[in-house]
């Protein structure tokens, strides 16, 4: 099984970061990186089964949310190699949010695991994605 891990600290309450990451359908803090947003169905960002296509490329569904713990995970359905419906199953992404205590900020984990014959060449896609969207939520607090 192939797998992602990122992290950074923003430099935010973790309250404050879950409000602006919270709802599926708004990536609006990262238009650096998603520049489309497009809402399959009529599910609200925060109810499972929430679907989404990002930059007309990346077709994701939201599996599971929790507000208590603030963490959210998604899978990818489909999307460009390495990560087509063909090339990749059981893809889930979760990010978990965690307070850092000693200076009111936040700690954000983005993980993902996976099921690819070509398990390096995923992470090799994917991570510069996460990191990427990790710099943007860092400067959206900035």
């Amino acid at each position: 099984m192939g797998n992602c891990y990122n992290s950074t600290v923003v430099d935010a309450p973790r309250e404050k970061v879950w409000e602006t990451i919270k709802d599926f359908h708004n990536l609006s803090w990262a238009e650096s990186v998603i520049t489309k947003v497009d809402v399959i169905g009529e599910k609200v960002g925060q109810e499972i089964g929430a679907a989404r296509k990002l930059n007309d490329a990346f077709l994701e569904t939201l599996v599971s949310v929790n507000e208590d713990e603030y963490t959210f995970t998604y899978s990818i359905d489909d999307g460009p190699e390495p990560l087509s419906k063909d090339s990749i199953s059981n893809y889930l992404g979760t990010v978990r949010l965690y307070p850092v205590t000693d200076s009111n900020t936040t700690f954000v984990e983005w993980t993902s695991s996976y099921e690819s014959d070509s398990e390096q060449e995923v992470a090799d896609f994917c991570n510069p994605i996460y990191v990427a969207l990790l710099d943007a939520l860092k400067s959206f607090f900035s």
